[in-house]
C-alpha cells in the first residue's frame, strides 16, 4: 500500500516538474511577442489619403535611384550608400556583386520592406515613399528564388482574390508550359495543392508562380534568381518563359550565377553598396580591367580547377 502511494507521489512530482517545464518554456514564446508588439516599429500606411497613385500606375516602368540609402537599423552601417542610376522602361537589367554587396537590399528597399534612410526611388516619377505601401506593393511583382505555395487549391494560389477570369488563369499556365500539367489533374484549377507544394516537383513550383505573376501584369519585376537550385533543363526552361513572357516589363534580375545575366540589356554591379559599374554585358567585357570582367574570370578559372 506504501509503495503504491510512493509510485502516486513519484508520478505526480514529475507531471507538476514537465508541466512547470512546458509553461516556462511556451512563455518565452509570449515574452518573444510581448516584445515584438512593443519594440518593432510599425509599417507605414497600407494607404495614404490623397496621395494614391494614378490608377494606371505605372505605365512606362522606369525607376530612378537618386542619392538612395539604406540600412536595416539604426545603429547598424549603411548597406546601400547613395545609389543613383536610371533603369529604363522594359529594360532588363541584371544586378551582380559579392555576397553582402547590396544586391538584396534594392530589392528590400523597392518595396519598403525597410524604408530608405536618404535619397529617393522613383517610379514612372512617383516616390514611392510619398505613397502608401499597399498602393506600391500591388504595383510590383517578385519571383523569389524559393517557389513558395500555399494549401489551398491551384486556382487559389494563381489568383488568391479571385480577380482574374479562368480564360485568363488558363492563357498564363499555358503561356508558362503548365497548362498540360495543370489539364491532367483530377480537378483542374480546383485540384489541391499540400503545404509547400510538395505535390509538384520544384520547377513545376518555380513556373505556377512564375504564372501567377504574369497574371498580375506588373510593370516591375524583380527576380531573385529563381533558377538557382534547378537542373540544367528546368534552368533553361524558366529562364526562356521569364524572358518571353516579361517582355513589356521593366525586370531587375538579383544574380547570383553570372551567365544568368549575360543577355541583360545592361548589368549593375555592386560593391559595399554601391554602383561601382552600370553598362552593357559587351562593354564590361571588352574591358579587362572592369569588375565584372574580373568577377566572371574568376568564375571560370575555378571550373576549370574543378573540371
Amino acid at each position: 500500500m506504501n509503495q503504491d502511494h510512493h509510485h502516486q507521489l513519484t508520478g505526480l512530482f514529475q507531471f507538476t516538474v514537465r508541466l512547470a517545464s512546458e509553461t516556462e518554456a511556451r512563455f518565452t514564446s509570449v515574452e518573444r511577442i510581448h516584445h515584438y508588439i512593443q519594440s518593432l516599429a510599425l509599417e507605414a500606411p497600407a494607404r495614404i489619403k490623397n496621395k494614391a497613385p494614378p490608377p494606371d500606375w505605372p505605365q512606362e516602368g522606369e525607376v530612378v535611384f537618386d542619392g538612395t540609402e539604406m540600412r536595416y537599423r539604426e545603429n547598424l552601417p549603411l548597406v546601400l550608400k547613395k545609389v543613383s542610376c536610371t533603369i529604363r522602361p522594359k529594360e532588363k537589367v541584371g544586378i551582380v556583386g559579392r555576397t553582402g554587396s547590396g544586391k538584396s537590399s534594392l530589392g528590400v528597399v523597392l518595396f519598403r520592406l525597410v524604408e530608405p534612410c536618404g535619397g529617393s526611388i522613383k517610379i514612372d516619377g512617383v516616390n514611392i515613399c510619398d505613397i502608401g505601401l499597399a498602393d506600391l506593393r500591388s504595383k510590383l511583382s517578385i519571383i523569389p528564388q524559393e517557389p513558395v505555395l500555399f494549401s489551398g487549391t491551384v486556382r487559389s494560389n494563381l489568383d488568391p482574390f479571385n480577380l482574374y477570369a479562368e480564360e485568363l488563369v488558363w492563357d498564363a499556365l499555358e503561356r508558362t508550359h503548365m497548362k498540360e500539367c495543370v489539364s491532367q489533374l483530377p480537378l483542374k484549377l480546383e485540384s489541391e495543392v499540400v503545404e509547400n507544394g510538395e505535390n509538384f516537383s520544384v520547377g513545376e513550383r518555380q513556373l505556377l508562380c512564375v504564372a501567377r505573376v504574369l497574371l498580375r501584369q506588373c510593370k516591375v519585376l524583380i527576380l531573385d534568381e529563381a533558377t538557382a537550385a534547378m537542373d540544367t533543363e528546368t534552368d533553361s526552361l524558366i529562364q526562356e518563359t521569364i524572358r518571353n513572357a516579361f517582355q513589356d516589363c521593366t525586370t531587375l534580375t538579383i544574380a547570383h550565377r553570372l551567365h544568368t545575366v549575360l543577355n541583360c540589356d545592361r548589368i549593375m554591379v555592386l560593391t559595399q553598396g554601391q554602383v561601382v559599374e552600370f553598362d552593357e554585358p559587351s562593354k564590361l567585357l571588352a574591358n579587362e580591367n572592369s569588375r565584372f570582367c574580373a568577377m566572371l574570370a574568376a568564375v571560370e578559372n575555378k571550373i576549370s580547377v574543378r573540371g
